[in-house]
C-alpha cells in the first residue's frame, strides 16, 4: 500500500511537465508529421496524398544539393567545440583581466543572430573591410566576392558560426573544468607534466561528458537555428548552393518564387527532424564506446 501510494505521488509530481510537453512538443510534431502527408494550404484544405510530398522533394534537383550543405555545416560542429575548447582552457588559466575576456567572448549571443548576420556580410561584401584589407596589402588578386559561390559562401557562414559558437561552448567548458579538482592539476605540474599535456591528457578524458552535451547540442543548434544567419547572409543563394533544409521549409511556407505549400514544407520539416534523432543515436553511441574503450 505504502509502494503504491509513493508510486502515485510520483506520476502525480510528473503530470504537469508531461501534460506540458505533451501539448507543447509531441502535439505539434504529430500534426506535423500528419500534414506531412496531405496537401495543406495552411487553413482548411488538407487532403491526404500519401508520399507524394516526400517523393517530389526527393526527386527534385534541390533535394541533394540542400542535404550536401546541410551535411557541411554540421560537419563543422567538432570545430565548434574545439574552438571553445582552446578558448576555455586559455581562460582556466586566469590570466590577467581574466573576467573581463570571458565576458566579452559570450557578447555574441546576447546579439541578434540576424545583425551578426548582416555584419560579416558588410565585412566580407566586395567592397567590404576584408577586401580592402586584402587590397591594401598588395592581395588584391585575393579580393573577390566570397558571398559569389557556394564553397566560400559556406565558407563565410561556417567561421560566422564557429564565431558566434565559441563563448557559449568556452562557459559550458569551463563549468565542467571547475569540477575537477585541483589536486590533479597540482600533481600534474608535479609529475612534470607541460601545459598542453595538462590539457589534452587530463582535462580531455575527464570532459568527455561536457563535450558529447556540447556536440549534441551545437550538431542540434545546426540541424535546426542557422536560417537567420543564410538569410542575413546569403539568402540561400547563389541561386539555392547555401540553401539548407530548415531554409527550404521557410522557402516552401511562404513562397519566394515556389508558391506556398504547406504540406511540403512540414515534409521537409519532419525530414530534418529524423536527420536530428539520426544525428543524436549516432553521437551518442559513438560517446558511449568511446567510454568502453576508455
Amino acid at each position: 500500500m505504502k509502494k503504491r501510494r509513493i508510486v502515485l505521488q510520483i506520476v502525480f509530481s510528473l503530470l504537469p511537465v508531461l501534460l506540458v510537453l505533451a501539448v507543447f512538443r509531441v502535439y505539434p510534431i504529430a500534426v506535423a508529421v500528419i500534414k506531412s502527408f496531405t496537401n495543406w494550404d495552411g487553413l482548411y484544405r488538407s487532403d491526404f496524398i500519401g508520399l507524394r510530398n516526400y517523393v517530389s522533394f526527393i526527386q527534385s534537383g534541390l533535394f541533394w544539393m540542400v542535404l550536401r550543405n546541410t551535411l557541411i555545416l554540421l560537419a563543422n560542429v567538432p570545430l565548434q567545440v574545439f574552438a571553445g575548447l582552446v578558448v576555455a582552457l586559455l581562460l582556466y588559466e586566469k590570466v590577467k583581466g581574466w573576467r573581463v575576456y570571458r565576458a566579452v567572448i559570450y557578447i555574441p549571443q546576447i546579439i541578434s543572430a540576424v545583425i551578426i548576420g548582416f555584419l560579416f556580410k558588410i565585412f566580407f561584401g566586395f567592397n567590404g573591410p576584408f577586401n580592402a584589407v586584402l587590397r591594401a596589402v598588395g592581395l588584391g588578386r585575393l579580393a573577390i566576392e566570397w558571398f559569389g559561390n557556394s564553397y566560400t559562401a559556406l565558407g563565410v557562414v561556417i567561421f560566422a558560426v564557429v564565431w558566434f559558437s565559441i563563448g557559449w561552448q568556452a562557459i559550458v567548458i569551463l563549468g565542467g573544468m571547475s569540477a575537477i579538482p585541483t589536486s590533479v592539476f597540482e600533481a600534474a605540474v608535479l609529475d612534470g607534466a607541460s601545459y598542453w599535456q595538462r590539457a589534452f591528457k587530463i582535462v580531455v578524458p575527464m570532459l568527455v561528458r561536457v563535450l558529447e552535451f556540447c556536440i549534441i547540442a551545437s550538431g542540434v543548434w545546426t540541424l535546426t537555428q542557422l536560417f537567420p544567419f543564410l538569410y542575413a547572409m546569403t539568402r540561400g543563394g547563389p541561386g539555392f548552393e547555401t540553401s539548407t533544409l530548415d531554409y527550404m521549409v521557410y522557402l516552401k511556407s511562404f513562397g519566394l518564387g515556389f508558391g506556398s505549400d504547406y504540406g511540403m514544407a512540414t515534409a521537409i520539416a519532419v525530414l530534418l527532424l529524423l536527420l536530428v534523432l539520426a544525428f543524436t543515436l549516432i553521437e551518442m553511441r559513438v560517446a558511449n564506446r568511446a567510454d568502453d574503450w576508455s
